[in-house]
């Protein structure tokens, strides 16, 4: 323990070591030791020298240190030590020297006591990006940190936050990277955000700045991970504007996430953050005393907006910021603050930057700001106060850019508006006791000052921007130049101005101001060359060789000569298309016009204002083009260059093309014109097929309730009608007995006519069965000639069969007696009935009644008949049936005999193959035999023995025959 003794500060007796030696012990005592505590002591002391020994404990202790961060887990004071001494090493900030972990302030900003110089400042960035690179060579290392990120303990999570932070400051892209593809790492970090200790918090917001820049996809997985509701949530807990450090960590992390990334930019809109920022800009009354951290504050607040309603935004996604805007109230506030009093200059301008993009493109908006009039007696529109500050040469430089590119987003795509500007410089609308914004840009045209020149120029070309009106109308503005001369118009004033010979810049403005206004118009092309001085000033300014600075007003010359050439309508016999290209060839040269022409894109400062439309310029000297122009010049150079080349055939044959070009546009206007009025007829058609198929609907439903009405009212009539019937049948009690015998009668018919029916069947099932019967015998017969035996058996049983069919038939006959008979009974029944409902109508005919009843008895004792035959006849079916199953047992006899003789028959044959082959057998032997003999020299008898033996075998087959 004397060893740290020495090494925290205790005396001790001998030689002291140096610094890399007592490094070098120590680190052999992180190595080595078994105890913590000397572990962890080795590692404070360390810690306590790693500020002033950076190089030697960086190369000697920094694998120990990690090493101590991956085993020594269960310990939060040595990790925090351990920590600590990695974020000395590894930070380029030069700070205090801390013996012990001690909060920062609740900022979370750590100053420096003293500014080292350059090379030292250099030498430690080098070494903090070496140290660096050697944490990161391992990606497990920046994981692990990752880990301890997630104790709570305040000695482990801060150190790691600062060290985290110093990685990504040393090498951003190589941690981003790390960081990204670790498991929940992004996480992990925006769970710093939900920190209760304010530190920890404020150290994570840095951490987050940091881990933001440049990489897109980590900016997604942090707004995606509720950072938007986080950050503003703290915003207004620390007091939005007024609130301190904090909350402008909170701004630059929201600034990191949104700007140049179209998806976090939807989702903010989407989460209607938008809304969320209007209680931002609420000033009170009292604008004096604002506090530095104040003004960086909202100044950051406006450059969020800006980011939303940026230009370079997708146009769809910044009109619908545009619109969310103006509804939530936050452009009405913007405008409350470009008006208040007191508000410092710089956020006066961001201010009106940040109008400028708001209104930008946006119809609404553009007429909600021309609206807007400022807190003055009397009150004046906004615009007009704007105007009177840019042409104000005591204002700032930088207010007057703002209030020039206020100007022109108020009038970008905007023709109401340019028609109101352009309305305030005509004789008839001219209001002598109030100042209009055309006074203001005519009295900053023809100043002295060549900023307000320029910039009043400028201005005035964007109310002419892509308005071929408006530049028609401009051309009816006379100026008085002095007492006791005639009025000069406005056109004739530019180029007086411009031959006058004044400066660079006013001489640019009034250029870039004619260019604008005759191009695409004709007839100011003409007002132009009317002039006689014009052409001629030109061309001389073209043709002189003159210094540098020159070199753009000769272009801008040549641009608007050029310009004179392609939109001329030839109205002037001197200055026609082919005599102004004559005189460009014969006084300049057509190589010359088009190098002069050049001079224009090949400016230093063109590329510059043809990057973003906000006009941003280091001195007022450069301020030189706009962007609006240097989209003219890049449409107009090529078709100038081209026009000034063209002989007079081409031009000809081009507006021989344009001709017919305008006769066919002309004829598919029509064409279009007249499918409107068919679309218009169409329309009109559908709406009355409309209109009748409800009415058509409607009459349906109408008569299908008149229907159903009707049958509700037949209903109601046919009740009615058997009520009155009822009523009729108990006046008559005769007419009810001769209903019941009627009825009775009825039934009986019924049940003699199932039992017909019954007879049918069973009539035509005997018959099937009859039939089989004969098909059977038929069988029988043609196989009667194998057995002779069963001749007479079958001769017996045919006889029987004929007299079974006979007696079949003669039932048939009956039961064809009893259809008639019944026939004739229902017809006499349906005689009776008809006669009983005649006998109803007329009640008091007694004697039709009796003569009804008579013919019923008889009716009755016919069915008594009836009855009794029908019994006969089932008799004689039963009978006739027992006489068919004898057939049948009979039928079943002769087939057993049948089989039985022929089993014998098979037999027999079979006896005779076996007897046959015995004799050939017996034959073969008799004849080898003969030869035998034959060979010993026997007498053999040949044909007397054997015509014997032959005819005693034709006997004998023949008895087998018999047999």
């Amino acid at each position: 323990m004397n060893f740290f003794r020495g090494v925290m500060g205790g005396q001790a007796a001998g030689p002291q070591p140096s610094g890399a030696e007592t490094i070098q012990k120590l680190c052999d005592r992180v190595a080595s030791s078994t105890l913590l505590e000397d572990r962890r002591d080795a590692v404070r002391a360390l810690k306590s020298l790693s500020k002033k020994y950076r190089m030697e404990v960086g190369t000697q202790a920094m694998d120990h240190l990690i090493n101590i961060l991956q085993t020594d887990r269960s310990d939060s004071e040595i990790l925090g030590y351990a920590l600590d001494t990695l974020y000395n090493i590894i930070c380029n900030d030069e700070e205090e020297e801390q013996d012990a972990v001690t909060p920062l302030p609740a900022s979370g900003k750590q100053k420096n006591v003293s500014m080292p110089d350059e090379a030292a400042q250099k030498q430690a960035d080098d070494l903090g990006a070496q140290f660096t690179d050697q944490f990161i060579q391992d990606p497990e290392h920046v994981t692990l940190l990752l880990t301890l990120l997630e104790e709570f303990d305040f000695h482990v999570r801060w150190p790691g936050v600062k060290l985290l932070t110093a990685l990504l400051k040393n090498q951003g892209p190589q941690v981003q990277g790390i960081i990204l593809v670790s498991p929940m790492g992004v996480s992990r970090l925006m769970d710093l955000l939900a920190d209760s200790r304010e530190v920890i918090r404020n150290d994570g917001l840095l951490l987050l700045q940091q881990l933001t820049k440049s990489n897109a996809a980590i900016q997604k997985i942090v707004a995606f991970e509720n950072a938007f509701e986080r950050l503003l949530d703290i915003i207004t807990e620390e007091g939005s504007s007024d609130g301190g450090i904090v909350v402008e960590d909170c701004l630059l992390l929201l600034l990191n996430l949104l700007k140049n990334n179209s998806s976090n930019q939807n989702f903010f809109k989407e989460g209607s953050y938008i809304q969320r920022m209007k209680p931002w800009f609420e000033v009170g009354d009292d604008n004096s005393g604002w506090s530095a951290q104040k003004v960086t504050n909202l100044h950051l607040m406006l450059q969020l907006v800006r980011v939303m309603v940026s230009p370079v935004n997708s146009p769809g996604a910044t009109a619908s910021c545009q619109k969310s805007m103006y509804q939530c109230g936050l452009l009405q506030q913007l405008c409350t603050i470009l008006m208040a009093t007191g508000v410092p200059a710089d956020i006066l301008t961001e201010t009106i930057n940040t109008v400028s993009e708001v209104i930008r493109g946006s119809q609404v908006n553009q007429d909600y700001f021309a609206s807007v009039n400022a807190p003055s007696n009397p009150p004046r529109p906004a615009i007009v106060v704007l105007l009177m500050s840019m042409v104000n040469e005591r204002q700032p430089f930088v207010l007057r850019c703002a209030v020039l590119y206020c100007f022109q987003c108020f009038l970008y795509k905007n023709q109401k508006g340019q028609g109101e500007i352009v309305a305030t410089l005509l004789p008839s609308t001219i209001d002598a006791n109030s100042i209009s914004a055309g006074q203001l840009l005519c009295g900053g045209l023809f100043s002295a000052d060549s900023l307000s020149n320029w910039c009043a120029a400028v201005a005035l070309a964007h109310a002419l921007q892509d308005n071929l009106t408006q530049k028609e109308q401009l051309l009816r503005v006379q100026l008085a130049t002095s007492l006791g001369k005639p009025p000069v118009s406005l056109l004739q004033q530019c180029t007086n101005i411009l031959s006058q010979g004044s400066k660079v810049q006013t001489r640019v403005g009034l250029l870039m101001l004619l260019c604008t206004w005759i191009s695409n118009c004709p007839i100011a092309v003409t007002h132009f060359l009317h002039n006689q001085e014009n052409v001629p000033f030109l061309t001389a300014q073209i043709s002189e060789n003159l210094g540098e600075d020159e070199r753009l007003v000769q272009g801008l010359c040549a641009l608007l000569l050029g310009i004179c050439i392609y939109y001329n309508d030839n109205s002037l016999e001197n200055y026609t298309k082919e005599k102004l290209k004559q005189l460009i060839e014969k006084r300049i040269g057509k190589e010359n016009f088009v190098e002069k022409l050049g001079f224009i894109t090949k400016h230093e400062l063109y590329s510059r204002a043809a990057q973003k439309p906000q006009p941003v310029f280091p001195s007022p000297e450069q301020m030189l083009f706009d962007h609006e122009f240097t989209k003219l010049v890049k449409e107009l150079e090529g078709v100038i260059t081209k026009a000034v080349h063209k002989s007079s055939e081409e031009e000809k044959k081009e507006e021989e093309v344009k001709k017919t070009l305008e006769q066919h546009d002309n004829i598919v206007t029509q064409y279009k014109e007249l499918i409107r009025e068919q679309d218009a007829q169409i329309q009109e058609l559908k709406e009355q097929v409309a209109s009748m198929t409800t009415q058509n609907e409607q009459m349906q439903n109408t008569v299908t309730q008149q229907l159903s009405q009707i049958q509700q009212h037949k209903d109601q009539y046919n009740i009615l009608k058997l009520k009155l019937g009822k009523d009729n049948q108990s006046q008559s009690n005769s007419q009810g007995e001769s209903s019941q015998v009627n009825g009775l009668q009825t039934e009986e018919l019924t049940q003699l006519r199932e039992e017909v029916e019954e007879l049918r069947k069973q009539h035509s099932l005997l018959q099937t069965q009859l039939s089989d019967k004969d098909a059977l015998i038929n069988t029988l017969r043609s196989e009667k000639t194998e057995g002779s035996a069963a001749g007479s058996d079958n001769t017996e049983l045919l006889k029987e069969l004929e007299a079974l069919r006979s007696q079949v038939q003669s039932q048939s006959a009956e039961i064809t007696q009893m259809k008639t008979e019944r026939q004739e009974l229902l017809r006499r029944a349906e005689a009776g009935s008809s006669d009983a409902v005649s006998s109803s109508d007329g009640s008091s005919d007694a004697a039709k009644i009796a003569e009804v009843e008579s013919r019923l008895a008889a009716q009755t004792t016919e069915t008594e008949k009836l009855k009794e035959e029908a019994k006969s006849l089932s008799q004689s079916r039963a009978e006739l049936e027992q006489q068919l199953a004898s057939a049948n047992s009979t039928v079943a006899i002769l087939q057993t005999e049948k089989t039985k003789l022929q089993t014998e028959v098979q037999e027999s044959k079979k006896e005779q193959d076996d007897l046959l082959m015995l004799l050939a057998d017996q034959d073969q032997k008799i004849h080898s035999l003969k030869q035998r003999l034959k060979d010993l020299g026997e007498t053999v008898d040949d044909e007397d023995d054997l015509d014997a033996r032959d005819q005693t075998d034709d006997d004998y087959e023949e008895d087998e025959d018999e047999d």
